[in-house]
């Protein structure tokens, strides 16, 4: 495309619907024009001038907002990936039916999906997004969560012993000094409930799993700092262990029934959190996108923007020159008239 039809492009009169005295125009990012250095002018001669100068002055946009983009970034990472780990069990699923109907899915095809299936799971921290666990659930107001458990700490111990009071501290050089009294009769939920009130200034959240028993949970991106650094008063330094997700293909011995049987389950319980978690994502999205609309642009507005790029194009500075070729970088003449014309 030449500058004089860059500069057509985007000078009023080639605007859609520029004809309408006073009409607005919707666009999305508004996008090439502001990615364009204010050229220089002359002092205002008069308050009229003074006027646009300030008409000019650019606004910051939603679009621009890093957690914004973030969030945008996640919800779609996450998908891409979830939906490659939703045909991979889909198929796995499939053959592990066949196999158990007796009508026999090769073995040498079911191990390389099983394998397949590992190398995708292994891949989730660099392929899924911050916003995914090890358990395929995703939540978009916050990052991945790795579950622990602290040797020594559970709901037993703290039941049966008299009133007490433990010091926590996380960190290398000893942390910030954390303290909870439990007493005799406490409840499970009473227990969890003081740990996590307890411990959630450090990053630390605690809460009963399925089976009742303490499970702490702490972003995964923390995890190695943390793991190692928590201790509790008159035990010292205390050893976490990491709990492994609940699908790991890698573990499972397909030369019987049963195991086939036990694999077959853990992918339909795999499928229904990926299915939910493909739902949480999307809307995830769909809120984010709805965040980037952006406001109405008067037409005096966007003629104003479309005379401050014509200005940039017709100059042969290198600044200027730089800034268009960077701008213009595989935006067609179509897209650009597109993204202006929007209403």
């Amino acid at each position: 495309m030449t500058m004089d039809a860059l500069t057509r492009t985007l000078t009023p009169s080639a605007v859609p619907g520029n004809g309408t005295p006073g009409g607005t125009v919707r666009t999305g990012t508004s996008s090439v024009a502001r990615a364009l250095p204010a050229q220089p002018s002359a002092p205002p001669a008069d308050t009229g001038a003074a006027t646009a100068s300030a008409a000019r002055a650019p606004r910051r946009s939603v679009v621009h907002n890093p957690s914004l983009q973030t969030d945008v970034a996640q919800a779609q990472q996450a998908l891409d990936y979830l939906a490659r780990i939703a045909a991979q069990l889909e198929a796995l699923k499939t053959d592990l039916s066949t196999r158990l109907a007796g009508r026999g899915a090769a073995s040498r095809q079911l191990e390389a999906r099983v394998r397949q299936l590992g190398d995708t799971l292994d891949a989730r921290r660099s392929e899924g997004g911050a916003g995914l666990d090890a358990e395929l659930g995703f939540d978009g107001s916050r990052v991945a969560q790795q579950r622990f458990r602290i040797d020594g700490l559970d709901i037993a111990s703290l039941q049966a012993a008299g009133p007490q009071t433990l010091g926590f501290s996380v960190g290398s050089v000893g942390g910030p000094q954390l303290a909870a009294r439990f007493e005799p009769g406490m409840t499970e939920e009473e227990i969890a409930r003081r740990l996590d009130r307890t411990l959630a200034p450090v990053g630390i959240r605690a809460g009963l799993d399925t089976d009742r028993t303490l499970v702490f949970t702490t972003p995964e991106a923390t995890f190695d700092g943390v793991k190692d650094a928590i201790a509790v008063t008159g035990r010292g330094r205390v050893d976490t262990v990491a709990l492994p997700p609940s699908l790991a293909p890698q573990e499972w011995k397909l030369g019987n029934p049963d195991a086939l049987r036990q694999g077959l389950r853990d992918v339909v319980q795999a499928l229904t959190r990926v299915r939910r978690s493909q739902d949480a994502a999307t809307l995830a999205l769909s809120v984010a996108m709805a965040r980037t609309a952006q406001p109405e642009m008067e037409q005096a507005e966007l003629a104003l923007l479309a005379a401050d790029f014509s200005g940039t194009a017709t100059s042969h500075d290198y600044q200027s020159l730089l800034a268009i070729t960077s701008a213009l970088v595989g935006v067609s003449r179509e897209r650009v008239q597109a993204l202006l014309g929007l209403h």
